[in-house]
């Protein structure tokens, strides 16, 4: 079974930083906005064009990359977006 990606790289979209597939939405921005409080709701009301089910999906998809790091390991962007 393939699992539909939704954290993308590419170094001619915001310098390589991951963002939301298909979008200019870096991922970052996402994680900075729940961290100050926002609501993924809320979140989706400021970036409509990327939708309530993408932006769940890329959280989840950060989720599991992160649990597959091994506590302590420095990981470059490229990695983290792979």
């Amino acid at each position: 079974m393939h699992m539909k990606t939704y954290i993308t790289s590419n170094p001619k979209i915001m310098s390589g930083a991951p963002v939301i597939a298909d979008t200019r939405v870096p991922i970052a921005r996402i994680v900075y906005l729940l961290k100050d409080g926002f609501t993924i709701e809320q979140i989706s009301k400021q970036f409509p064009h990327v939708g309530l089910e993408k932006l769940r999906g890329a959280m989840n998809e950060l989720a599991q990359k992160v649990e597959t790091i091994p506590y302590g390991t420095q990981i470059s962007q490229t990695q983290a977006s792979a």
